[in-house]
């Protein structure tokens, strides 16, 4: 199955052809070639997260016997922004009486996985390097993720090593749903021939990256849906567009328990600014820790609003304690004053479930090896917060008050400017100081964070927020 010369009716020029070609040859001379063998799966719960009852696929001995309402959600650890969309999207297959079955492809020991983790160990070094160097960021970083990644020559060498993949699906039925959060898992699923497969699009900025021909691709914006439909700048000349069928404007991929509690949470927002209660900033500093700089002079300002009773602060350090270390080294005074929670996703959860009741206040920091756990606090905890503190990735979508960093790549920024234009989100503040008075804003005119929390309600009734729910339906309906 050839989705490497021809993209959508569009020819891919040899030379491309070729370097795709040489990539995955690559890759099965440093990995071992395996296209020949047959992976087994097997089903294993995933208990961590009490919300959502999911089975992940494992290796096993034996074929793999699937529930009949089964709805895969293939995904990849790269950061924490596709295991959050495959979470929503896994969230909302059960409410809508599926059994959502998680397929990390980086979790096996495949060739096409140690492809993937290679591939996310650079891109990784790249995303710290940029947050290191401006000069690497302004030459390399930025217009690799905004322009690089958008032409659809990118896309060819992408869809050739993605055959790799092909061995991992041959358990699964043919017509079984499936819904990628990332385009690998999306590519690999439609060349081992599976024929219900959405492409769930994580981000706001068109980009040929994305494309996985022969699934329905999936997107949370207008602006991402023209872009995709025409190919938008994805080679000099005009290309052929997506076929009717092969694209939806959904909405954005929200967890169920956060779409329907969008009412019961921003009410309980507004009863607290009417009180006088302190303002709840949640950061999110992530699996990756980017944007350090920023994090430490944030949480610097914050300090003395939080010891005046004015504010209170959550900080998610993800999945390791790296940056605690270094806002401890920073600010020594924080270590006495914090809440903690290290490896007690029980406890954070069980002090979350008292959060609609009035606080103490102060500063509470909370980590989690496991992966699960890391992600999904930040889930608990947005629920309870008056602003979210984060960069425009995933999050940018969420129904929440969100107070929006400096972007980590320039793709990010389009997440931005569509967060702001829909008004449930500040514009981006890139720098230290933009984002301090953005925080004495918002902790001195309430009325910003009523007019977002009334927007966020607005946008729930329009259906913004229903795109885990419209990916599921697509899924199970297939072409």
């Amino acid at each position: 199955m050839d989705k490497t010369s021809v993209i959508f009716g569009n020819p891919i020029d040899p030379k491309t052809v070729k370097k795709a070609e040489k990539s995955k040859a690559k890759f099965l001379k440093k990995f071992g070639d395996d296209t020949k063998k047959e992976y087994h799966l097997g089903l294993q719960p995933i208990d961590e997260i009490k919300e959502i009852k999911i089975q992940n696929l494992v290796l096993a001995d034996k074929p793999l016997e699937l529930p009949d309402n089964a709805v895969i959600v293939g995904n990849i650890r790269m950061g924490f922004g596709h295991y959050r969309i495959a979470m929503a999207i896994a969230s909302c297959a059960q409410a809508l009486g599926r059994t959502p079955i998680w397929m990390d492809l980086a979790s096996f020991d495949a060739t096409g996985s140690k492809m993937i983790r290679s591939q996310n160990d650079l891109y990784s070094l790249g995303s710290k390097l940029s947050q290191k160097s401006k000069l690497f960021n302004k030459l390399v970083w930025d217009p690799m993720n905004c322009e690089g990644f958008k032409k659809i020559t990118y896309n060819a060498a992408d869809q050739k090593n993605s055959e790799l993949l092909k061995p991992l699906y041959h358990d699964l039925p043919k017509d079984v749903p499936y819904i990628g959060t990332h385009v690998w898992p999306s590519q690999g699923a439609v060349h081992a021939g599976l024929t219900h497969v959405v492409n769930a699009i994580p981000d706001n900025w068109p980009m040929g990256l994305h494309l996985a021909e022969g699934s329905i691709h999936a997107v949370q914006t207008p602006f991402a849906y023209l872009g995709y439909k025409k190919l938008n700048g994805f080679a000099k000349k005009p290309l052929k567009p997506i076929p009717d069928g092969d694209l939806k404007l959904v909405g954005h991929y929200i967890d169920h328990e956060l779409v329907e509690n969008v009412e019961h949470d921003c009410a309980k927002r507004v009863e607290r600014l009417d009180s006088g209660a302190p303002i709840r900033f949640l950061m999110t500093v992530g699996g990756a820790g980017a944007g350090g700089d920023l994090y430490l002079a944030m949480t610097k300002h914050l300090l003395p609003y939080v010891k005046a009773g004015k504010a209170e602060l959550w900080i998610n350090f993800g999945d390791h304690l790296t940056m605690w270390d270094v806002f401890k080294k920073n600010m020594p005074e924080i270590e006495k004053k914090a809440k903690t929670y290290f490896d007690d996703y029980k406890g954070l959860s069980d002090w979350a479930e008292t959060l609609d009741a009035p606080s103490k206040g102060g500063v509470t920091v909370f980590c989690n090896k496991n992966i699960f756990e890391a992600v999904y606090s930040t889930n608990l905890l947005m629920r309870k917060a008056d602003v979210l503190i984060t960069k425009p990735s995933e999050l940018a979508f969420y129904p929440v008050p969100k107070l929006m960093m400096r972007h980590i790549g320039g793709h990010e920024v389009y997440g931005a400017i569509y967060a702001r234009e829909m008004g449930d989100s500040t514009f981006e503040c890139e720098t230290p100081a933009a984002l301090c008075d953005m925080i004495d804003t918002l902790l001195n005119d309430k009325a910003i964070l009523r007019q977002l929390c009334k927007r966020i309600v607005e946008l729930k009734n329009f259906g913004v927020y229903n795109g885990g729910y419209e990916v599921v339906k697509l899924a199970i309906a297939g072409k």
